[in-house]
This record gives structure tokens, C-alpha cells and sequence, in this order.
């Protein structure tokens, strides 16, 4: 072998120790970078988690500003099941979650498809769409609770004029949880407006220029071009919105309270009762650790399905 060979030979492993080490430095800084988000997110979330699941098993009481705790078990999940006002609550949360979210589904994508039409105002339909995102719940609450009052709201005032008879919207059985459902139908409406139209922007324009040279009508279009290309839209804000509907506790808290009765009993309403009006925290734990196995269920299954669509 030649010198000049050797020497080549030579510069090449070194070359390569000196990448490889420089790999290593540049993964080290990596993960020196990211330490502090990984650090926070285990003091805010994991940590969290984990006292809660541990406190599930636990009986715990106060007494003079200390806690005891007892271990019990089981027995807090046991008694989920005999718990009226969970299954109640469990039960209306189902229906107000896939109620609310397929309004919101249906509302948003068909004002995204219209707000893409338009050439002329386009800002300012999209500033009125979503204007009732940015208002606080507290005040939402505030106003739908003025609105649906049976004395003087402005809805019964309405039907009042057309010859209707009133109705006790937020005070009946019947209506308390239609009308939850209306009013976050019309608070998170333009959430789902603004990940669709989005979406509807970014889709490739050639595609809808050559249906229109083939004579493709308008639903057409919608039905064999937009909506596949939007089903991993559709699919990752129907996930969004059925987990973040699943946790709803807001609305019900200022506008009905859980009543009448269990009418409009949510579970997260559920747990802020065994938390802090019970002061039963073992249980309230184990009820937390339930629901949220069940979320987490609702994701993957979601989740699944965009997955199981995207390969068709």
C-alpha cells in the first residue's frame, strides 16, 4: 500500500472519530436543551398524575390542617358503580359531548366551505365566525343565562311577539340539556371553522380546476374531491373537540348548576362536588382516574380511525 494511500486511510477514520463525535456532542445539547420543558412537564403533569392515582386508593381526611390517609383498596372504584349521580352524569356527558361536537362539526365545515367562496369581506366574515371563541366563558354564561331567563330573555321575549307560548328553557328537564348544548354548539363552533378552513385552503387547487373542465357540479366536487382529502382534518378536530367536550364544566356550572335535578349532570361537574363541596378526595381521585382513562380511550380510538382512513 502506498504512503499517500495510508494517509488517506488514515484521515478517514480520524475524520469519521471526529463526526462521530460531534454527533455525540450535538445529541448531548439535545438533550441538555430540552431537560428544563421535560423537567416542568414532569413537575406539572406526571408528578400530578400520579399523586392522583395513588390517592385513589386512599381514604383521606383533614384534621387540624394535616391529612390522614388510609389505604382502602379497591373500594372507591367499586362504588363508581353504584353511584347514581356518576352514572348520571357519565350518561349526559355522552350525549352532550357527541351531540355538541357533531353540531359543531356539521356548523363549522359547512361556514368554512361558504367563507371560501367569498372574494369580497372575506376578513371581516371570518372576524364575525369567530368572535364567539374569544369571549370568556364566564361571560358567555353570563349572557346565555339572560337570554334563555323565562321572565324577561330575549328568546322568550321573541316567542312572545310570534304568539309562542314561553318556556322555562334552563329551568325544565326536557330543555336544560338541549340548551347547554346550544350554547357551546355556539361557543366552539369557530374552533372547528377555523381548522377546516385552513384545511379547505390548503388543498390542491389543479384538482378542482380539472373537475370543473370535466363538468363537475358543486356538490359533486364536495362529495368525490373535498371531503376525502378532508377526512384527516375532520377526523383530528372531531378528536380535539371530543375530548375538550368531554371535560365541559363551565358552561353547565354558570348556567344550570347540574339541575334541575341531574338534567344537566356532567362528570366533571360530578367531581368538583366530591372534591370540594364533599371533601371526599380519595373518591373524587378514583372518579378522576376513571374519566380519564375513559378520554384517554376516546383519543386512541379517534386517533385509530384517522389512521385506518388515511391508509384507505
Amino acid at each position: 500500500m502506498s504512503t499517500a494511500s495510508v494517509a488517506t486511510l488514515v484521515g478517514d477514520r480520524t475524520g469519521g472519530r471526529k463526526a462521530g463525535a460531534a454527533f455525540g456532542d450535538d445529541r448531548l445539547w439535545r438533550w441538555l436543551t430540552i431537560s428544563p420543558a421535560l423537567a416542568l412537564m414532569l413537575l406539572l403533569s406526571v408528578l400530578p398524575l400520579a399523586n392522583l392515582f395513588v390517592s385513589s386508593f386512599q381514604d383521606i381526611t383533614w384534621a387540624g390542617g394535616d391529612s390522614t390517609r388510609s389505604f382502602v383498596g379497591l373500594s372507591h372504584y367499586r362504588a363508581l358503580g353504584s353511584d347514581a349521580l356518576f352514572r348520571a352524569g357519565l350518561v349526559n356527558t355522552f350525549i352532550f359531548a357527541f351531540c355538541a361536537v357533531a353540531g359543531q362539526m356539521v356548523l363549522g365545515l359547512g361556514l368554512a366551505l361558504l367563507c371560501s367562496k367569498v372574494t369580497r369581506g372575506r376578513v371581516l366574515y371570518r372576524a364575525i365566525f369567530i368572535l364567539p371563541i374569544l369571549i370568556p366563558g364566564i361571560v358567555i354564561g353570563a349572557i346565555w343565562k339572560l337570554m334563555l331567563n323565562y321572565d324577561f330573555g330575549l328568546i322568550n321575549q321573541g316567542l312572545a311577539l310570534l304568539g309562542v307560548m314561553q318556556h322555562d328553557w334552563l329551568g325544565s328537564a326536557e330543555t336544560a340539556l338541549l340548551s347547554v348544548i346550544v350554547v357551546d354548539i355556539w361557543h366552539w363552533t369557530p374552533f372547528c371553522f377555523l381548522l377546516f378552513l385552513a384545511g379547505i385552503e390548503s388543498l390542491p387547487q389543479d384538482i378542482f380546476e380539472a373537475a370543473k373542465v370535466d363538468g363537475a357540479k358543486p356538490w359533486q366536487e364536495f362529495r368525490y374531491i373535498t371531503l376525502p382529502l378532508m377526512i384527516p382534518t375532520i377526523v383530528v378536530t372531531f378528536a380535539f373537540r371530543l375530548v375538550l367536550a368531554f371535560k365541559v364544566f363551565d358552561e353547565v356550572y354558570l348556567l344550570t348548576s347540574g339541575g334541575p335535578g341531574t338534567a344537566t349532570e356532567v362528570v366533571s361537574f360530578t367531581l368538583y362536588q366530591r372534591f370540594f363541596t364533599e371533601d371526599r378526595i380519595g373518591y373524587g381521585s378514583a372518579m378522576s382516574v376513571a374519566v380519564i382513562f375513559l378520554v384517554s380511550l376516546l383519543l386512541v380510538i379517534a386517533l385509530s380511525a384517522r389512521r385506518g382512513l388515511g391508509r384507505t
